[in-house]
């Protein structure tokens, strides 16, 4: 579904990533280690087309990314759902208006998905915190909230940037088990963080493959968890 060949990608003229190749295939789930500054970020937005690498290709669901113009680009968005590190919420706006924004960004009336959003609501376990400003939720519940939003449009690959760095392990292990429900489903999803407690936890649950970023680099570490 999104491929990633030979590439290269940095900032100010230096490398940060180069010789990057990736492929998420369906029902494929990946995590994505390395230390603080590897790049790990940057490797997920060049995922979502929201970077442009400096050399390589990139394929979104057999498209090749440098035949896409900026409508086709928000079109092949919408199947991937991203659970950003910061949240990014709008603090004004309730639960319930925040994991529908992709859907008003899109173009479709929220008032029509009711019952989709109060079926993820459920999932993540929120519905009575619906009404709640995202100020007054718990760091589980923000990050929660955060995978709703990711998935309201129902995508087929699922990015999570560090979803359980600031939530305790009790909440990671959650959160973890709802990344693999959403496997089983077919999705392919790729989680970055670098809590190797939380990579040894999923042996029990999912077969996984780990990707360690060093220096600039992508190795595979080792065979399936």
């Amino acid at each position: 579904m999104i491929e990633l060949n030979d590439i290269t990608y940095g900032y100010d003229g230096t490398a940060l990533l180069s010789g990057i190749s990736l492929s998420l295939s369906p029902g494929s789930f990946h995590f994505l280690t390395g230390p603080s500054g590897a790049g790990k970020t940057t490797l997920l937005r060049l995922c979502y087309l929201d970077l442009t690498p400096s050399r390589g290709s990139i394929t979104v669901f057999g498209v090749p990314a440098a035949r896409l113009g900026r409508n086709d680009v928000a079109k092949l968005r919408r199947r991937v759902g991203v659970v950003h590190q910061d949240c990014g919420f709008l603090d004004h706006m309730s639960v319930r208006e925040n994991i529908a924004m992709p859907l008003a960004t899109s173009g479709l009336d929220p008032a029509q998905h009711a019952a989709e959003i109060d079926e993820l609501l459920a999932w993540v376990g929120l519905t009575d915190r619906a009404e709640a400003r995202p100020a007054e939720l718990s760091g589980g519940e923000r990050q929660r909230a955060a995978l709703a939003r990711a998935l309201i449009l129902s995508p087929d690959v699922v990015l999570a940037d560090e979803p359980t760095g600031n939530v305790d392990w009790e909440m990671s292990l959650r959160l973890l088990t709802l990344l693999v429900e959403l496997n089983r489903m077919g999705k392919a999803v790729l989680i970055a963080t670098h809590d190797m407690n939380l990579i040894r936890a999923a042996k029990s649950q999912v077969q996984a493959r780990v990707l360690r970023l060093r220096r600039g680099q992508l190795d595979m570490a080792g065979a399936d968890l």
